[in-house]
């Protein structure tokens, strides 16, 4: 599975100073410092719209990773009253997935701080998921490379275990990017007389943690078959080598993914409509992204069909021949309808795909038609033997970092500690105590060694 390209948005200025009012004076540094970290952000993501060549997403992780303590902070002090809104915040952010706003992407007018906060968390979680892509991409075909050295192999390996990891820790901000949506959604009149873009709905919110965790499976899986695409590139077709993990278990993998991208897809097309208080969707989520979902669904469940083809092969040709043949026909027909509608970047993998399940089927078809002699199975009857997916990866949840100010902050408890520990000491100056319960008052000048004798 390839990760899916997602355009990165752009933002407008924000001043933090000029829309929170600061009453005890004490945040007029943070809000500055809020409002740089921002703009340091949205000179990141223009410069990297304008970039047609290699960008600087590690660059651009590590500045959203600046900012958000600083957002977290205002979050925070706006809670607890330390900060007042001075009047309605206006954010602007252009959405890059809305349909209605495809070509051109205009930059949205949104109020409210949820706006911000879950824009940034979105565009966090597409920036780590375009950080894996780039660590893909460097990685070339080398589990299929001749000469390539174990020591090698298992450098690239873990490599891609690091996209793997970037993938499930986008999947864990996206989902809290829901969670954030869901509990603005509670607030009556958040985007009340804005019109709502696909980036502020949960469900959208919730389908891109899914294709983010399906691209991380599908990583899992490739990883899983590299020693063994190794030994296949030196002798294609079967019987498998013993390197090759099992058969069944990326049967279920491959079976996770599908269902994953499936409810991705479902969640993606959920049309937009009238919400409450007064507010509009903006239109339904792209068709590139909601085809993406879909053929990435199709193809894993095709690849789920092969490998249920080859494990009945594998096991027991004698007994299991027809459900190995029905199995890999199911599959080849399956990958056939992919291709047909498949990217131009996925045709290349679906045609590979093709020629694999072609060398199974035509060894496993002779053996059964020659010594086997078992009946395929209709696909009702294949349909009903299918397995329960299962997940080699787990969403990696996002723990918001500490406030950088306010609440929460490190400075903040500092402060407050400082202040008990006045408070205590003016309390034992007025009682005539050293401020501990049932200390005795002072009577005069300490001396060395001042209690120490008996």
């Amino acid at each position: 599975m390839t990760v899916y390209a997602y355009e990165l948005p752009t933002t407008g200025t924000f001043s933090f100073a000029e829309h929170f009012s600061d009453p005890s004076a004490s945040c007029a540094v943070a809000l500055a410092d809020a409002t740089q970290a921002r703009a340091n952000v949205r000179a990141l993501l223009k410069e990297s719209k304008r970039t047609d060549g290699d960008k600087d997403y590690l660059r651009l992780v590590k500045t959203l990773e600046d900012y958000l303590p600083h957002l977290y902070g205002v979050l925070a002090s706006v809670r607890s009253g330390d900060l007042a809104p001075k009047q309605r915040p206006i954010f602007s952010w252009r959405s890059t997935l809305s349909a209605r706003f495809l070509p051109g992407s205009p930059r949205l007018s949104l109020p409210g701080l949820p706006t911000e906060h879950a824009f940034t968390l979105l565009t966090y979680a597409a920036t780590l998921a375009h950080l894996a892509r780039v660590n893909i991409a460097s990685l070339g075909s080398y589990e299929r490379a001749r000469g390539v050295s174990d020591a090698e192999r298992r450098a690239k390996d873990e490599q891609l275990g690091h996209a793997v990891a970037l993938l499930c820790r986008a999947a864990g901000v996206y989902a809290h990017a829901a969670e954030v949506i869901g509990e603005a959604d509670r607030e009556p009149g958040w985007l009340a007389g804005a019109e709502r873009p696909p980036e502020l709905c949960k469900e959208v919110a919730s389908a891109l943690s899914k294709l983010s965790l399906a691209a991380a499976q599908s990583l899992a899986i490739r990883k899983l078959l590299s020693k063994a695409a190794a030994d296949l590139a030196l002798s294609p077709g079967p019987p498998l080598p013993r390197s090759h993990p099992s058969p069944a278990l990326l049967a279920k993998l491959h079976l996770d993914a599908a269902d994953l991208c499936t409810s991705a897809a479902a969640l993606l097309r959920m049309p937009g409509a009238t919400r409450a208080h007064g507010e509009t969707d903006a239109g339904e989520v792209s068709s590139d992204l909601i085809r993406f979902a879909a053929d990435e669904s199709a193809l894993h469940t095709a690849l789920a069909y092969k490998w249920l083809g080859v494990d009945a092969g594998e096991v027991d040709i004698h007994t299991r021949g027809g459900v190995a043949v029905g199995f890999l026909s199911w599959a080849q027909r399956a990958l056939a309808d992919a291709k047909d509608r498949a990217r131009d970047d996925a045709k290349r993998r679906i045609v590979e795909e093709i020629e694999s399940v072609g060398a199974f089927l035509r060894h496993y078809k002779k053996l059964n038609d020659t010594l086997a002699y078992k009946p395929i199975p209709s696909q009702t009857e294949l349909q009903a033997s299918i397995p329960t997916g299962r997940l080699a990866v787990a969403i990696r949840p996002f723990a918001p970092p500490a406030p950088a100010f306010g609440p929460g902050s490190v400075e903040y408890a500092r402060v407050q500690a400082a202040a008990l520990e006045i408070s205590v000491a003016d309390e034992g100056s007025e009682t005539g105590t050293s401020g501990e319960a049932g200390a005795p008052a002072a009577d005069g000048p300490a001396y060395l060694g001042k209690g120490s004798y008996f």
